[in-house]
């Protein structure tokens, strides 16, 4: 067995977890040549929710970001999280613009792109995948892990290596809510590792308490990298600890080969930071708790927070138990599946549609009837066709690739927004986030021609707490 590669998690997931995305590059900067130092194996320092929340909230260029972070890490292979033909959007986007998203990502610096999909549809992956390799990035695919009666570890392990038969070059298993157990995972690893002859890494969350035995449960197992955070952004919601991780592997088959000085300095850099957004209340110590209800409700935590305040605002809060008995019903009416974005989402909204008018389905939200129709792709199990007729009516499903009906769309997005455009790279911002990327320009041009920059600058001190 070979030592156990480390992914550090602080420069993206972390962070996105339990402070909303909301560290600024100016924050990662001065720490980034000592993190080169470590050894990881990657840093995770892109993509995710961090390109939104640049532009949405921190009044920064996402590209400018990747290109900063790339100048002082010379040695680490840097990483990105991509949802397919989602990209870091919300929809499903034209193959142009997904091929273009990934060329341009790699071109700044971007080495290994993580690669899932939200229904586990590999159709859904295979232009980013194919761009990714056209470009000679390192193809991550990864399966969106999730419990239901159709979700077993065989089947896990055929998508493996259908996904490797597709071109990646490694696989990950991506826990998104901590509902991977420690034996389960070593089951898992053992099932995909006898499928695929490529390395596993595994990425899961703290959130039910459970994240360093299963990462040591899938060590034993023979997975090949494991995501930690440093410890300052550590637990709670986000990974388990790079320290204590390292700390257990030392001296065994599995040494990391991380030196805990160095992991020590680069913790005493982030515990400062740590205090600023907890006193901010940025940081709010609920993220931090152990949260079982993920267990016994296989719910993802921020579902289940998502739940609870579409009922307050309905006055029902009494309902909730009946909402989570009719999640997995919901569920299995839809095709299992898995519980992440958008899915969580929409699964959970019309649970709670169906409890509140007192019938099932009287009233179905356009997401809900999206999904049934086939518009985020292909589900776990084929939805039957008395419900989908009865959801979507005598509308057409969707039965190939979504994007396959979608024209190209770079070269409109371009002439709309000519006017803006100061490097290649702005019209791919402005196709995932519209309006949001606009007024972002806007503030660009305001703070480079000093027309109402000082207010411009209030403006992102407002932002950044």
């Amino acid at each position: 067995m070979a030592k156990v590669k480390i992914t550090e998690t602080v420069l993206r997931d972390s962070h996105q977890s339990l402070v909303a995305t909301r560290m600024t590059t100016e924050e990662m900067l001065p720490i980034l040549a000592e993190m080169d130092k470590v050894g990881y194996h990657s840093l995770e320092a892109w993509g995710g929710a961090t390109f939104d929340s640049c532009l949405r909230f921190l009044n920064e260029d996402p590209w400018e970001r990747l290109r900063k972070i790339r100048a002082e890490v010379k040695n680490t292979k840097l990483q990105m999280l991509f949802r397919g033909q989602n990209i870091l959007g919300y929809r499903h986007y034209a193959d142009d613009v997904v091929s273009y998203f990934v060329q341009k990502s790699i071109a700044n610096g971007i080495d290994i792109i993580r690669i899932f999909d939200a229904l586990n549809d590999s159709r859904n992956l295979r232009c980013a995948v194919e761009a990714a390799r056209r470009e000679g990035g390192h193809v991550q695919a990864a399966i969106s892990y999730t419990i239901s009666p159709v979700h077993s570890n065989e089947a896990f392990a055929k998508y493996a290596k259908e996904l490797e038969e597709m071109g990646a070059d490694s696989i990950c298993i991506k826990d998104m809510s901590g509902l991977l157990t420690p034996y389960a995972a070593y089951d898992l690893v053992k099932a995909i590792k006898s499928s695929v002859s490529i390395p596993v890494q595994l990425h899961t969350h703290y959130t039910t308490g459970l994240a360093s035995m299963t990462v040591l449960k899938a060590v034993e197992a023979g997975v090949d990298i494991v995501d930690t955070a440093i410890s300052p952004m550590a637990m709670g919601t986000s990974q388990p600890p790079t320290e204590a991780i390292v700390a257990t592997l030392a001296g065994t088959e599995y040494d990391t080969g991380l030196n805990m000085e160095t992991l020590n300095n680069i913790a005493s850099y982030f515990t400062p930071i740590r205090e600023k957004y907890l006193e901010s209340g940025l940081l709010d110590p609920k993220v931090l708790k152990v949260d079982v209800k993920g267990l016994i409700y296989q719910v993802p935590g921020g579902m289940l927070s998502n739940l609870v305040s579409q009922l307050k605002q309905q006055g029902k809060s009494d309902k909730f138990d009946e909402v989570l008995a009719e999640i997995p019903r919901v569920r299995e009416d839809a095709g299992y599946p898995p519980l992440v974005t958008p899915t969580s989402q929409i699964v959970g909204t019309q649970a709670v549609l169906n409890v509140i008018t007192g019938e099932r389905y009287k009233m179905v939200s356009k997401e809900f009837k999206g999904m049934i129709r086939g518009e985020y792709g292909r589900t776990p199990v084929e939805v039957s066709p008395e419900f989908r007729k009865f959801i979507i009516g005598d509308e057409t499903p969707i039965t190939g690739r979504p994007a396959d009906a979608l024209k190209p769309e770079l070269d409109t997005l371009r002439e709309e927004i000519r006017p803006y455009l100061e490097q290649d790279e702005d019209v791919l911002s402005y196709a995932l986030f519209g309006q949001v990327a606009t007024k972002f320009f806007e503030h660009r041009k305001a703070q480079k021609y000093g027309v109402d920059a000082e207010h411009a600058d209030k403006d992102n001190k407002v932002h950044t707490v």
